[in-house]
């Protein structure tokens, strides 16, 4: 009886398990969250954008004609990491939140990238900038998608260099993308043979860069490389024009610069700025539908930057993989493994590939400011000047520190 006893259990448990499995795999429920900054510097080239273009893909993945069920949601983090922290754990927690969306400031991002590892949810990075994301602190629940302090440095400081700006002096957002990026671009500098003659480290959310500029001004470099970034950035190039930087000889070089940035300083003061990005609203017929879409339900009727274009296209991969995987997004390091395995291919970023590490690989692309006479439109502001391939333009997996990297 005792033996008969036994057997009833475990076959009652092994029904229970079973069923449970069953469910699992129906489990067609997810829940993003738009993690952005909606009122600060970052907000027009994040913020309430970054909401809209997750909102056009859940609409545009059709995940709800197939049975799903996506929620969205969106909070604040003020670019403050342990804010940021907080209602990462509030969402995974109570909310939860099967995946985090923009993640602008890299503070914010490496501190949330270790909630997301801790809890095993998903991060789809495409606000902040800093390449440790896939380099020394990597984890198998983030992809970085849309850009990094490595492209920015190969791809703007590199040019910059071999066009004759062999001499730099750095004004720092005091952070870490501000380190990061002027680490990377200042190893590219030396490694092209040019020289750094200082730097000085600005607070974040800056009113005034004349102290700062000064200094640049005084250390006779050809190049004054700003690596901030949204606000940070337009103020600094306002107030250089105001000392006659440029026109005492020495170049700006604008090591992240968004087309809301150039559409804040106008072509008048930012014209004949070079940049570097990974998306252009006007590349394409694909480009220019999605953005014709986005700056009509936008509230400020601007086009969309590469940080919301990287929210949209990273969601529509992740959804690909939701797909493929039949259910379940709350296991987030099994959903981004899928993510890896699957090639990307959306209408703005084309045809790409995840990285062990997970770096997404795109093309990056220098551009130029217009002139006023060469614009023909509104948010007619950049035309191509190179494009650097998605195997040249990132760190090469042989150099990263990523521990899920076999070397």
């Amino acid at each position: 009886m005792h033996t008969r006893s036994i057997a009833a259990f475990l076959l009652g448990t092994a029904l229970a398990l079973t069923a449970t499995g069953g469910a699992l795999a129906q489990d067609k429920t997810v829940k993003i969250g738009v993690l952005t900054d909606n009122s600060g510097l970052y907000a027009d080239l994040g913020g309430p954008g970054s909401t809209l273009a997750a909102q056009m893909a859940i609409e545009d993945s059709k995940l709800a004609t197939k049975g799903w069920k996506v929620d969205l949601i969106s909070a604040d983090h003020q670019n403050k990491p342990d804010i940021g922290t907080a209602i990462a754990r509030q969402w995974i927690d109570v909310e939860k939140v099967d995946v985090f969306m923009d993640v602008l400031n890299s503070g914010v991002a490496l501190a949330v990238n270790n909630v997301v590892k801790e809890k095993n949810s998903v991060m789809i990075n495409s606000g902040a900038a800093t390449s440790d994301l896939t380099n020394a602190q990597c984890t198998p629940n983030t992809v970085h998608w849309t850009y990094d302090t490595y492209m920015l440095a190969h791809s703007t400081g590199e040019a910059l260099v071999k066009a004759g700006g062999d001499t730099w002096f750095f004004i720092t957002a005091d952070y870490a993308f501000g380190h990061a990026l002027e680490r990377d671009t200042a190893a590219v500098v030396k490694a092209a043979g040019g020289k750094v003659l200082g730097d000085v480290k600005a607070p974040l959310n800056n009113a005034d860069f004349s102290s700062f500029l000064l200094q640049a001004q005084a250390s006779k470099a050809k190049i004054i490389g700003m690596a901030n970034a949204g606000g940070d950035t337009t103020n600094t190039i306002k107030q250089a024009a105001e000392f006659g930087i440029v026109k005492g000889g020495q170049k700006l070089a604008g090591l992240l610069l968004f087309l809301t940035d150039v559409h804040s300083l106008g072509l008048n003061v930012a014209q004949g700025l070079n940049l570097s990005s990974t998306f252009y609203w006007d590349m394409n017929d694909q480009t220019r539908a999605f953005a014709k879409r986005f700056a009509e339900r936008a509230k400020n009727k601007a086009m969309p930057t590469m940080v919301q274009a990287g929210v949209y296209s990273g969601l529509l991969h992740y959804f690909k993989a939701l797909e493929a995987l039949g259910g379940n997004p709350h296991d987030g390091a099994k959903v981004v493994a899928k993510m890896k395995e699957m090639p990307t291919d959306d209408p703005l970023f084309g045809k790409g590939s995840i990285e062990p590490n997970g770096r997404a690989l795109h093309p990056a692309y220098l551009f130029e400011v217009k002139a006023p006479s060469e614009s023909k439109a509104p948010w007619d502001y950049y035309k191509l000047v190179g494009t650097t391939p998605a195997d040249k333009a990132f760190r090469p997996l042989s150099e990263s520190a990523c521990p899920l990297v076999k070397k």
